[in-house]
C-alpha cells in the first residue's frame, strides 16, 4: 500500500467526509471517526493489516467549500503533522449554484475553486510524504444535466492538480458511475448527494483501490 506503516493520514472535506464526526478532532473511540468511508477506510485497514498501525483522523465539516477549507488548513490540516492528506472537497461549491442561485457570495467559482486548491496542494506538499486528490460528484448518470456538467468540470481540475503535483487520484464519481449503470441514484442518496451505506462503502473502496491496499 502506498500509505506506509504508521503514518497518519488525517482526511478532510465537507459533509460526506464529516458524518458527525468527533470535535474538534475526528479521533479517538466509538464513532469518533464519523460514520461514513473515513470509518470505513480506517476499519478496513485495521481488520486486514493491524501491524499497519496506521493513525486516521477525521476533519472533514459539514457545509464546507474549498473557501473554507482554506481558512481553517493551517489549524486541520498542517497543525496535525500528517503524514498523508486526503481532500475530497467540491460539492457545495458546485451546489450552491444550483439550490441558492440568488446568493452569489455562497458559490465558489471554477477559477477560483483551482486556484485555492492548487494553493492547498503546494502549501501541504513539501511536509508530507503524499497526498489523496478525490473527486466531487452528483450521483446523476445524465451527463447533461446542468449540475452534473458542471460538477465534471470541478472533478477535471481534480484530476488536472493530481496529476500535476503527483499526489495520488481517486474518480469518486467514476466509482458512482459504474454502479449507477445498475441503481437508481434513490438507492444510494436520497439528495444524490449524501450516500447511505453502500455509497459510503463506494467512495472507500475507491480511496483503497487507489492507494493500493490489499484485503486479506
Amino acid at each position: 500500500m502506498r500509505i506506509e506503516p504508521k503514518s497518519k493520514l488525517v482526511m478532510i472535506g465537507d459533509s460526506v467526509t464529516d458524518c458527525e464526526r468527533a470535535q474538534p478532532v475526528g479521533e479517538g473511540l466509538c464513532l469518533a471517526l464519523g460514520k461514513g468511508y473515513v470509518s470505513m477506510v480506517d476499519a478496513m485497514i485495521h481488520a486486514s493489516h493491524p501491524e499497519y498501525e496506521i493513525r486516521i483522523v477525521n476533519m472533514g465539516l459539514s457545509g464546507n467549500t474549498v473557501r473554507d477549507l482554506k481558512t481553517r488548513w493551517q489549524n486541520d490540516v498542517l497543525n496535525q503533522e500528517p503524514d498523508w492528506v486526503s481532500v475530497m472537497i467540491g460539492v457545495n461549491d458546485v451546489w450552491r449554484q444550483f439550490d441558492t442561485p440568488l446568493q452569489t457570495q455562497w458559490q465558489v467559482p471554477l477559477d477560483e475553486y483551482e486556484k485555492t486548491l492548487e494553493d492547498l496542494v503546494k502549501q501541504t506538499k513539501p511536509s508530507v510524504k503524499g497526498l489523496v486528490m478525490m473527486t466531487p460528484y452528483i450521483m446523476e448518470p445524465n451527463r447533461k444535466d446542468a449540475m452534473r456538467a458542471t460538477m465534471d468540470k470541478y472533478s477535471a481540475v481534480v484530476r488536472k492538480l493530481a496529476k500535476k503535483n503527483g499526489a495520488i487520484f481517486v474518480d469518486i464519481q467514476g466509482a458512482f458511475d459504474t454502479v449507477l449503470r445498475h441503481r437508481h441514484p434513490m438507492s444510494l442518496a436520497w439528495d444524490r448527494i449524501h450516500p447511505n451505506t453502500t455509497g459510503h462503502m463506494i467512495i472507500a473502496n475507491a480511496f483503497l483501490d487507489a492507494v493500493g491496499f490489499k484485503r486479506k
